[in-house]
């Protein structure tokens, strides 16, 4: 298994780099929460103008077909900007759906950026995407939900989602337009100022998609693909803030001296650059295996995301601890990086939560 990218991977997370540096800094997204949106829209039309958001899909629907590998460079680079982009939930887990689901005719509106997509899976205060209670039934020669999801990203604000629901043979996905009867979609608001939603079904019309009782079978490598893109959104999250911490200590001076020159924050940093390290393996290593369909490939999907979960976590208290008193305050930026992190560690899993399934798919 080789780490190192193609050249034309290297060039995509070139490109999405300078893309992200210039077009959605970490201004960019202070904006956005001052101004009272939670979600960029004109962010997501330059995004997917780019090609961004086909990054997953195959040429054949308008897409690059890059792979997780280059999902998880695009990703990486968002996080560095803390860019507010639906990429997880639209270009990675909605396309694997689809693709896997049959209605590939559906892929070329998510590469132009034409659809949004939001993921509805939870339904109580931690992801358990087995735990679903929502009821899909058929009334009215056709299908109808009822239930609630809670937290979904992008909820109030997607053009389509992807419903899990509890079907009479088994676990089914199923799409539903922002118009259907019977939906309410609540914002919320949230530690990274992003758009989520809690929404509920009233026998809402729904169209079934992959046959009834598949959506496990369809969701979990989906799911996977979402949690190897968060891990990398992480990593890129982390790299972001240790650098940011870097400088301080190059700048800032404590009796007379310059913080970086204190022998117990240089083995503070040392520590972090191992850690951060050893996250880009795990990451690069789960994007490997996801694009070979590799055996192990769910294991190694929950590694990346316990892995980044936990750099990510250290890292980011380290940078508030090392900038001291005005790492909290809003004056800075590190703070921004520590609140997006928090909720990236808990989407699709937390940290407990891949533990458990990482050492379950082992055989432990």
């Amino acid at each position: 298994m080789s780490f190192i990218l193609t050249e034309e991977q290297a060039l995509l997370a070139e490109t999405a780099r300078d893309f992200f540096g210039t077009q959605a800094p970490v201004s960019r997204m202070r904006a956005m929460r001052d101004a009272g949106a939670r979600f960029d829209r004109d962010l997501w039309r330059v995004t997917a103008d780019l090609g961004l958001a086909g990054v997953a899909i195959d040429e054949a629907h308008g897409g690059s077909a890059f792979g997780q590998v280059g999902v998880g460079a695009t990703m990486e680079a968002a996080g560095t900007t803390l860019a507010a982009t639906p990429l997880v939930g639209t270009a990675v887990i909605a396309p694997a759906i689809l693709a896997a689901a049959g209605r590939a005719d559906l892929l070329g509106a998510v590469a132009t950026g034409e659809h949004l997509y939001a993921i509805a899976v939870d339904e109580g205060a931690h992801h358990a995407p087995g735990a679903i209670t929502t009821r899909a039934e058929v009334a009215g020669g056709g299908w109808r939900l009822t239930g609630a999801k809670r937290f979904v990203p992008e909820g109030d604000v997607a053009d389509v989602l992807i419903v899990a629901a509890r079907a009479p043979g088994g676990i089914s996905l199923f799409l539903v337009t922002p118009d259907a009867e019977g939906l309410t979609r609540t914002p919320l608001n949230a530690l990274d100022s992003r758009a989520y939603a809690d929404v509920a079904f009233d026998g809402t019309p729904a169209e079934l998609i992959g046959g009834e009782g598949a959506g496990a079978d369809l969701l979990e490598p989906a799911l996977d693909a979402g949690r190897v893109a968060l891990a990398a959104e992480m990593l890129g999250i982390a790299e972001a803030a240790f650098a940011m911490t870097l400088d301080y200590l190059k700048t800032r001076q404590q009796f007379g001296q310059l913080i970086g020159s204190f022998q117990a924050l240089q083995h503070r940093a040392a520590l972090m650059a191992t850690d951060l390290q050893l996250t880009r393996s795990a990451v690069r290593a789960a994007a490997i295996a996801l694009d070979a369909r590799a055996n192990d490939a769910a294991q190694l999907a929950s590694l990346a995301k316990a892995r980044a979960g936990a750099s990510v976590h250290k890292v980011t208290n380290e940078a508030i601890q090392m900038h001291g008193g005005i790492g909290m305050t809003d004056a800075s930026d590190v703070g921004l990086f520590l609140k997006r992190a928090r909720v990236a560690e808990q989407q699709l899993g937390g940290h407990g939560f891949h533990l458990d399934r990482y050492a379950t798919l082992g055989g432990f």
